[in-house]
């Protein structure tokens, strides 16, 4: 067998803009997205994926839309809901503006960025990359092309994951920067 048979393509894609206020705290909070947007994000893919792609999708909402939306163009597909590639959950910082997060807070949650949880009871950035690598080590031993359709959260998980950070030591060993709403990454293995 040749390599380029074995190479397997993992594609992420982030859901498009939600339907919110800007700067507002959203990990786990189940909200749509802008159906006019989603569609766009579907179009903009659908036909650009390989036939007998698995397709997973987190099970919030702006995500599940946008699976919808593509599985309606590749009928081909089919979905299926994966709570591992769901967004992090912030806790009480959840529906919250940013702004309006104590300063104090923030800064005792990335003073311990892998253990502490977000919001107090949300999610440790260790068991979420922990989360997502279950789902991650999955893909790498499987067989075949996939397609996530996520969040940011994500997609700065599985980087660090590709380059062999199981979890971060420091809020500043996190991925930094944006991908647009709706747009996508691949990795290749």
């Amino acid at each position: 067998m040749s390599m380029a048979a074995n190479q397997r393509t993992l594609w992420l894609q982030r859901h498009a803009p939600v339907i919110a206020e800007p700067g507002l705290c959203y990990g786990a909070t189940n909200l749509a997205a802008h159906a006019d947007e989603t569609q766009a994000a579907a179009q903009r893919i659908a036909h650009r994926l390989p036939a007998g792609i698995v397709l997973r999708s987190s099970p919030l909402r702006r995500c599940a839309e946008l699976a919808g939306a593509i599985v309606a163009l590749r009928p081909d597909l089919s979905v299926q809901h994966d709570a591992r590639l769901a967004e992090m959950d912030f806790g009480a910082w959840e529906g919250q503006p940013w702004s309006a997060i104590a300063r104090e807070d923030f800064e005792a949650w990335t003073a311990d960025f892998a253990d502490r949880r977000a919001g107090g009871r949300g999610e440790s950035v260790r068991g979420f990359m922990q989360r997502v690598a279950a789902a991650h080590d999955e893909w790498l031993a499987g067989e075949g092309d996939a397609l996530w359709v996520t969040h940011a959260g994500v997609l700065r998980a599985v980087t660090l994951l590709h380059g062999g950070v199981r979890c971060p030591a420091a809020a500043a060993d996190w991925p930094a920067g944006e991908l647009a709403f709706g747009g996508w990454l691949t990795f290749e293995r």
